[in-house]
């Protein structure tokens, strides 16, 4: 591989590839290589194969995908499962046909099973049933993961192929999608409590118990790990992955329950009202918390807690909100 590399970061709008780019280009040598959705449809076959030959990147930051929340993932279940598996397949092939010897994808926590032992290790993978609200959405994440192992198993030896999965725990920064009903749990946060603050709202009403666990990771942490993994010799990752468990968790190494969180971004947000919680809608999986051990051990560890997250975040909504 040249020494200045032409990396291709898919996906570089989103909140994760957003923050990938902005590592990247603190590097040195480093070209980076970027689509809209509206220049290239990663759903298309043939107009990714000829994005490939055309630009012929070194190595691939697979961070395109669709995502959503609860509501998302049960409304548009069949375009989480299609768009997410065509993104993949056609990538990843793309990357080898045309000699990417270097690839790394984002899959994400929901891979493993709805009552997965906690922290979830990366071994948990394929011991239970999934969640059935995203469940269409981890089908194709997992699948994503089997890509990227079987293309090395195949071509690994005979074209030096390396290609690598990360999955991150609950993301939240800049960057992120604060629609109400598509986003995730924090976004949708930040959005409603911003706006029953400027409406004196004596009350907002949140899906949920609130009695689910979740980890948040900030996304710059996020982007940094990706790199630091995209950047590992090959002999160390392999001394700490198996071949047909080569995926690594990145989590931020502890959790909080829903109601706790509400309770953060209302503080952040400056929100004084009542908090209550609707029992009747859908909780999700009880607990998600990520074992972080195998990237720990290789030298990596979360940088921002989650009250310099949130703020940071509230600032990047108020930013996108303000014309």
């Amino acid at each position: 591989m040249s020494q200045n590399p032409r990396i291709y970061v898919a996906g570089h709008r989103g909140m994760v590839g957003s923050a990938i780019v902005r590592v990247l280009r603190q590097r040195a040598g480093v070209d980076v290589v970027t689509r809209t959705r509206q220049e290239l449809d990663l759903t298309n076959q043939a107009a990714v194969r000829a994005f490939f030959a055309a630009e012929k990147p070194d190595q691939v930051y697979m961070a395109a995908a669709k995502v959503g929340g609860i509501y998302a993932n049960n409304t548009y279940s069949a375009q989480f499962i299609y768009e997410n598996l065509m993104v993949q397949a056609n990538v990843v092939d793309a990357a080898f046909h045309n000699g990417v010897k270097k690839l790394l994808f984002l899959g994400s926590s929901c891979i493993y099973p709805r009552m997965a032992p906690q922290p979830m290790p990366e071994s948990a993978l394929l011991s239970g049933p999934l969640e059935p609200t995203n469940e269409p959405y981890a089908i194709a994440k997992i699948a994503g993961i089997k890509l990227c192992e079987s293309y090395n198993r195949q071509y690994g030896a005979s074209h030096g192929l390396d290609y690598r999965s990360v999955m991150p725990t609950n993301l939240y920064g800049p960057g992120d999608n604060y629609h109400l009903e598509n986003s995730h749990v924090i976004p949708a946060l930040i959005r409603r409590f911003h706006e029953a603050k400027l409406s004196n709202a004596p009350g907002v009403t949140i899906w949920g118990s609130g009695s689910p666990k979740r980890e948040f990771l900030y996304v710059d942490d996020m982007a940094a790990a990706s790199v630091f993994v995209m950047n590992l010799p090959k002999a160390t990752l392999d001394a700490h992955t198996q071949p047909m468990q080569s995926h690594i968790n990145v989590g931020f190494g502890s959790d909080i329950t829903i109601k706790e969180l509400a309770v953060a971004v209302g503080q952040t947000v400056g929100y004084q009202g009542v908090i209550d919680f609707d029992t009747s809608k859908p909780d999700g999986s009880p607990r998600k918390l990520m074992d972080s051990g195998r990237l720990n051990a290789l030298g990596w560890h979360a940088q921002v807690g989650l009250d310099a997250g949130l703020a940071a975040a509230y600032q990047d909504f108020i930013a996108q909100a303000t014309p």
